[in-house]
């Protein structure tokens, strides 16, 4: 990227006690098609893009946005989700060829090892939990699977359209349910625990989000072209952007979200590039 300028962004705030602002650090300037969700590899190097539109991961500097590579493109149809177990294995959300597909990572490329397909149709989430169960999202066979070493071992239905899925702090998953507009908690046993729908947060086809440390979720709330800030109490603390836009603070269609200490970065995938915010309290 050849210039990263900064702008103070101020958030509308819900709770002001919990006010802090975000810096606009840059944006990225590689060819891309709708990217969606993102992924800090484990050693933090790289970053990881869903690449859509042109059906491969796409691999960035963090710091730079600047394209390292990709792989995937010869084999993989409207990727959309990506996350990494603790031995360091990737697994992508191959939404159009209704599987999962795992790597072998050899820095910023994969070497496919494993396809996981059964029960789910068009897998939009992925997570490899720690506990060693693998969970996937099927947004067209509106799902919920755990597999244990491939098996199915748990299922939960009667969702629309779920996609991300994403670790909190004590073991229990989120999960964004987008065609119902709502955030569960799932229990790994995939029991509800919690729901969040309706007012304050008026989710519109919520997509991908981030879980902080303390419990804090960070989801990319499409529709409404904006990024909510939801404290582990439910309470909505923050919204990010008010109007479909390009620019510092507005995002069209947003999609991904990942976090690493004070630094945040977002799909906008509407305008087909990846932004990166600090968050300065």
């Amino acid at each position: 990227m050849k210039h990263l300028f900064a702008a103070a962004i101020s958030l509308l705030l819900v709770t002001p006690a919990l006010a802090f602002e975000v810096e606009y650090l840059g944006a990225s300037t590689t060819d891309m098609e709708n990217p969606h969700d993102i992924k800090l590899s484990p050693d933090g190097n790289v970053l990881f893009v869903s690449d859509v539109g042109n059906n491969r991961v796409l691999a960035l500097n963090p710091d730079t946005l600047e394209a390292l590579g990709s792989f995937g493109g010869d084999h993989q149809s409207g990727t959309h989700d990506i996350d990494f177990d603790l031995r360091g294995f990737m697994y992508v959300a191959d939404t159009h060829n209704n599987r999962v597909t795992m790597y072998e990572m050899t820095g910023i490329t994969g070497k496919l090892v494993q396809k996981i397909s059964d029960r789910i149709r068009g897998p939009e989430g992925v997570l490899a939990h720690p506990n060693g169960t693998l969970y996937v999202a099927g947004a067209w066979s509106g799902n919920v699977v755990a597999y244990d070493q491939g098996r199915v071992k748990a299922e939960l239905t009667g969702l629309s359209s779920p996609h991300d899925l994403e670790l909190a702090p004590d073991g229990d998953i989120w999960l964004a349910d987008a065609g119902n507009d709502r955030m569960l908690l799932l229990s790994p046993d995939l029991e509800i625990k919690r729901e969040l729908k309706g007012a304050p947060y008026n989710f519109n086809g919520v997509r991908y989000q981030d879980v902080l440390a303390d419990g804090t979720l960070i989801a990319a709330d499409k529709n409404n072209h904006q990024i909510k800030v939801i404290g582990p109490d439910g309470a909505l603390l923050k919204i990010i952007g008010a109007e479909r836009g390009k620019g510092p603070g507005l995002f069209t269609t947003p999609e991904g979200v990942e976090v690493r200490g004070d630094i945040l970065w977002l799909s906008d995938s509407g305008n087909d590039r990846i932004v990166k915010y600090r968050m300065v309290r």
